[in-house]
């Protein structure tokens, strides 16, 4: 009904921008009449969007085949096909009539040769959205002609740059997002139309900024001479003058496929979490002087930043500044424009902004969490009524007072109810597949197919040319996937709770870190050696630092740390320091109690032995190290799946190794239901989708906090891509058998005392190779300590029914201080410290991609030898394929001696 009411609205909208403005620009929501340039008074750069092309109209045309508006698109394109001049004699902002016009121009012939596809709409329709885009574009290259290739902030539509009636070009600052966000519209435009001259300069503006960045820092300032290079304004954050240049990077990346966007934007997102980031706060800072910030407020436009971080996997602090943000509408029903760092309006305005609803969409995508939905209903009814008028909807001139200013910017209905109608609406409701795009920061549609067409501009990794990448560059950058915490809906809740009251009990931080780092000493007054839970004294210094205990089901203690909950800046930084060396005394323990991997290997028909799959083992039930011959049966899945109760089908079971899927209970009562069942062993099948361990650390999973001894059979855990090939494997072929082991067994072992042709045995040599596959195997896991550490730290309370926080929690046996008595600790810091590449616990271990090499060392299997880990599990048709001449002999040998 939501979804519904924002269609409704949206059309609305719409028809009155029709009846009452077109073909102007913008509607004057509070005078119901059309905006047009130089019949208004001038707002200044703001009226540079405005070039007598009817703005709102081209800015919106996705928009309408996104809210299912089918026939209006039609409409809509006809029109802009029949009356939109471009060649008009107005100077406009190059940024806004790229991000809006060409943008927009882009945008609806993407979703106009989708709908032609179908073979319903647009039949009619010859790529004339494309043309006028080709024709814009040309408009808007003679601003590239500078030295730099950084484009003037301005060009004349019809007499370009240095024609004497220009009335433009004689500017030489511009701001880094103005010069650093149009590498994916005319990226898109080359890949359209063939003609690679947009792509290269796009490229061009963009390696210029790269290359003038803050060598020390990484960062980038907000304004740059297009001339020199040199930057005029030296502050850096990642809100207005540069936001949308962090954006295009990572998406450059997603839809162009080129990794040294990808590089450029992992070295500037470092930087930001370590110097900008102070969650839940996002402060500007100097790119000289990092440690020292540059003003005390922040402007709104900062809030699309964490939906770029769900783009780039890193939901912690997505969530927790959103929720921040959150609570100041909540205070002000809209976003300020400005507000200081106690929350405080700093500038009243609020031009409509989309920013929080695409932050909002993107974190409901990510989590699944219906919380998102609420923040949504909440902007609706806020929209309704407070900036509602009878023509359309009005800007707020004061959040604080209510009164309106006669302003409807195009991105209002081009961006804010797209990203609020996606929130709401199921996939049925849409006429296509919204994954199939990316958006651009005017959230319009291009096709990620766009990426392996036309690929005119060779790809050239420049960035390694500037500096330097250490592996920790790649950290936390996931795959795209629907729901990130599909079983996990307390994940974000979790997060979001110590921020709820953060406006009404915030104060003031009048104090830079420099001037507090200088009284504070490095020394803090607790050491995570001495820290005794039992110690009430300790506990009073913890909540000083503001970190606080939670105790969980299993006996276990949480540690959780929020600076805003400090007595001071200065407490907040002493709590920083004792969770980083808890965090440290943690992995130093963990790495003695770590567990290889070990082998599920598929033995029966027609696998003979071939496919192994790496998995976790198990801190409980029977150790396969010490059971070389390992277990081997035939599979069978139990009922119910998740292994919670009883199991239902113990006939099928018995004598035969279980499958269970991971959740909704711990890993030991799993055991212990299929053990009572008569299963000789079992697998946990993880339930995130498309997890793997290619690209996943290793598993392992722990007990319950109790006594295990009782569990006597094997547990093994496969991540969701080799669990699934055991269930394809049942489904094409009934009955699968499979040996638990230590380690492959080669295939002579296996069938010793069994008739089998000795091509399927093998030689001597690819016994020896299956060995060695293992070793590298066990040798790579071995060296990923801190990434097993963290990766076990999800299992462990994954399991437990009340307790979620998969990223945080800590094995207790590993990390309680030999003088802490029985109490056992985990770690959480929902703070701005971000570990160096040395130091353990990597968060959201989910969404790690890109792990860390492992270093050469010798296992125990092969001491005089090293190897580097490449395993790589292929899908299961791969596998018969390559195997089918080997099969059909086989077959007919059987035939043969039966």
């Amino acid at each position: 009904r939501v979804a519904e009411m924002a269609v409704t609205v949206f059309t609305n909208s719409v028809v009155s921008q029709q009846e009452h403005a077109y073909p102007a620009d913008e509607l004057m929501p509070l005078t119901c009449r059309g905006r047009v340039r130089g019949q208004e008074p001038s707002r200044g750069d703001v009226d540079d969007a405005l070039g007598k092309f009817s703005l709102t109209l081209i800015d919106t045309l996705d928009t309408l085949v996104v809210l299912n508006k089918t026939k209006e698109f039609e409409e809509a394109v006809k029109k802009v096909i029949k009356d939109v001049n471009l060649d008009n004699d107005i100077v406009v902002s190059v940024f806004e009539t790229n991000i809006r016009v060409l943008g927009g121009l882009l945008g609806g012939h993407s979703v106009a040769i989708m709908l032609k596809e179908k073979g319903e709409y647009m039949q009619w329709y010859n790529s004339e959205l494309l043309h006028m885009a080709k024709e814009l574009g040309y408009k808007l290259l003679p601003a590239f002609n500078t030295t730099s290739g950084l484009p003037y902030p301005r060009v004349n539509l019809k007499f370009g740059i240095r024609h004497p009636e220009a009335r433009t070009g004689t500017e030489t600052d511009t701001c880094t997002a103005c010069a650093g966000t149009l590498i994916l519209e005319f990226a898109a435009l080359s890949r359209f139309t063939g003609t690679s001259i947009f792509e290269e300069y796009a490229r061009k503006a963009l390696d210029f900024i790269w290359e003038k960045r803050q060598r020390s820092s990484n960062l980038v300032g907000v304004t740059i001479n297009i001339h020199t290079g040199d930057w005029v304004r030296k502050d850096s954050g990642v809100g207005a003058g540069i936001d949308s240049y962090y954006e295009y990077l990572l998406k450059a990346y997603v839809l162009l496929g080129d990794d040294s966007f990808l590089e450029r934007f992992n070295t500037h997102y470092n930087a930001i979490m370590r110097y900008i980031s102070q969650p839940p706060l996002l402060l500007d800072v100097h790119i000289h002087k990092p440690m020292l910030n540059a003003r005390t407020w922040m402007d709104s436009l900062l809030a699309f930043f964490p939906g770029l971080q769900v783009l780039k996997g890193d939901i912690r602090p997505a969530i927790e500044t959103h929720e921040m943000l959150y609570q100041v509408i909540k205070k002000h029903n809209f976003l300020p424009e400005a507000f200081t760092t106690d929350f405080r309006v700093h500038w009243a305005q609020h031009p409509l902004r989309p920013e929080f609803a695409e932050s909002t969409y993107f974190l409901y995508k990510a989590t699944g969490d219906p919380y998102y939905l609420e923040v949504g209903k909440t902007l609706i009814e806020n929209l309704n009524k407070y900036a509602r008028v009878p023509c359309g909807f009005a800007a707020m001139k004061d959040v604080r007072t209510g009164s309106h200013e006669d302003r409807m910017d195009s991105f209002f209905l081009a961006e804010m109810f797209k990203y609020l109608y996606l929130l709401f609406a199921d996939k049925e409701d849409m006429i296509f597949d919204i994954e199939d795009y990316i958006f651009t920061t005017e959230a319009h549609l291009l096709p990620l197919w766009l990426s392996t067409t036309n690929q005119t501009i060779a790809k050239k990794n420049t960035t390694t040319e500037y500096t330097e990448l250490d592996d920790s560059n790649f950290d936390w950058t996931c795959p795209n996937t629907q729901i990130l915490f599909p079983n996990d809906p307390m994940f974000a809740q979790s997060i979001r709770e110590p921020l709820k009251n953060v406006v009404d009990k915030s104060c003031p931080r009048g104090i830079s870190r420099v001037e507090e780092s200088l009284g504070s000493g490095p020394k803090p007054p607790l050491r995570a050696r001495d820290f005794m839970a039992s110690n009430p004294e300790h506990l009073e210094i913890l909540k000083k630092m503001g970190v606080s205990l939670i105790h969980l089901k299993d006996g276990r203690v949480q540690l959780v740390q929020h600076a805003v909950q400090a007595a001071s800046s200065l407490d907040a930084e002493d709590g920083l320091r004792f969770m980083q060396e808890m965090i440290e005394l943690s992995s130093q323990q963990q790495k003695e109690q770590q567990l290889p991997p070990r082998a599920v290997q598929i033995v029966s028909h027609p696998f003979f032995g071939r496919v192994v799959l790496t998995a976790g083992p198990a801190q409980f039930g029977m150790d396969l190290s010490k059971h070389k011959a390992g277990t081997r049966g035939f599979v069978a899945t139990i009922k119910p799946y998740n292994g919670c109760s009883e199991i239902t089908n113990p006939e099928a079971v018995k004598e035969k190794i279980a499958l269970m899927q991971r959740g909704h209970c711990m890993f030991a009562e799993k055991a212990r239901n299929i053990q009572k069942a008569g299963a000789i062993g079992g697998i946990v099948i993880d339930d995130n989708e498309g997890s793997s361990s290619d690209t996943a650390p290793l598993f392992q999973m722990a007990g319950d906090g109790k006594n295990t001894d009782d569990i006597t059979i094997p547990m093994l855990f496969l991540f969701n891509k080799e669990g699934n090939i055991i269930l394809d494997a049942i489904r094409e072929y009934e009955a699968v058998e499979v040996l638990l082991s230590d380690k492959a067994k080669d295939r002579a072992t296996i069938f010793k005392g069994k008739m089998i042709p000795n091509y399927i045995i093998g030689s001597n040599l690819e016994m020896e190779n299956m060995d060695q596959k293992l070793s590298e195997n066990d040798s790579h896991k071995q060296n990923s300590e801190e990434a097993t550490s963290a990766f076990q730290d999800v299992g462990e309370v994954s399991e437990e029914p009340e307790e979620e926080e998969r990223s945080d929690v800590i094995d207790p046996d590993s990390l309680a201080p030999a003088n802490a008595g029985s109490d056992s600790i985990s770690i959480s810091n929902q703070d701005s410290y971000v570990p160096e590449p040395d130091e353990a616990s990597a968060p959201e271990p989910t969404c790690t991609q890109g792990d860390n090499q492992p270093q050469e060392q010798k296992t125990e299997t092969e001491s005089n030898s090293k190897v580097n880990w490449d395993n790589k599990v292929q899908p299961m048709e791969s596998i018969l394929a390559d195997w089918n001449e080997d099969i059909e002999a086989f077959e007919m040998m059987e035939k043969d001696e039966l």
